[in-house]
């Protein structure tokens, strides 16, 4: 089903790689005008996206990005907040800065982007916000504190805000990905001591033997951005081929 978003505009938090990356190609394809918010200068347009440089944790920042798409384009219809960064630490080693950047990057902005471009959405009736979550939501994996705190409380946001705002037509959800290929994770498997050992020893933790991709993140997203999901609201959606489902001994 080609132009799944045509006449819709888009913007896509986190935009310069991985996730986001898939997100924005994904989106252009089907006929969105996309917008990608990221801390990384870009171009000014490449393939017809608009790339704008911007801190999801600075409002005048983000209320200035989306300034910029209702100049340009006049509407907003969806919003992914995909911008996130991992911090992983004993609980006790944690540094107050450290606390405050996982917690300001991966659920502050998501709220402080969500909070500029809900007013619009209001106004036209309609639109779809979708929260990029992550297993670590769900599953607490040792060591990787505080990052599942942000993400418990990114879903909570996403429920909180589907529930305020449905009967005014804006649905939020969120997506939670496991194990996925991104260039993030690829540095993480190459700084590993054997990397081709550790991404067997993943791939065997995974009931489908094989590691996610961006691309099968981006269509999920796609999905829920379209009104094919027009029913989905305050859901979030597990993309980790089945392994929270396991018991390991």
């Amino acid at each position: 089903m080609p132009d799944r978003l045509r006449g819709k505009v888009a913007i896509v938090t986190g935009a310069a790689r991985g996730i986001g990356a898939a997100v924005v190609a994904l989106f252009e394809a089907e006929g969105a005008r996309v917008v990608g918010l990221d801390l990384q200068p870009v171009p000014a347009t490449v393939d017809g996206v608009l790339n704008l440089t911007a801190d999801v944790t600075k409002a005048e920042q983000v209320a200035a990005a989306v300034a910029t798409t209702l100049t340009r384009f006049g509407r907003i219809d969806v919003l992914i907040n995909n911008a996130g960064v991992n911090v992983f630490c004993d609980p006790l080693s944690l540094s107050d800065r450290d606390w405050d950047r996982c917690l300001d990057v991966d659920l502050k902005g998501a709220w402080v982007v969500s909070k500029a471009v809900l007013p619009t959405l209001l106004t036209q009736g309609s639109g779809s916000i979708v929260n990029i979550a992550s297993i670590h939501g769900h599953k607490i994996v040792p060591g990787c504190f505080p990052y599942p705190v942000a993400k418990h409380g990114l879903i909570g946001l996403t429920r909180a805000l589907a529930i305020e705002y449905a009967a005014h037509g804006v649905r939020v959800n969120s997506i939670s990905p496991g194990f996925i290929l991104t260039p993030q994770t690829e540095e993480w498997l190459a700084a590993q001591s054997d990397p081709a050992q550790e991404r067997r020893r993943q791939e065997a933790l995974l009931p489908c033997k094989r590691l996610g991709i961006a691309a099968e993140v981006a269509h999920t997203a796609l999905f829920l951005a379209t009104d094919e999901a027009r029913f989905i609201n305050a859901a979030d959606i597990l993309i980790d081929g089945g392994r929270s489902q396991l018991y390991h001994e």
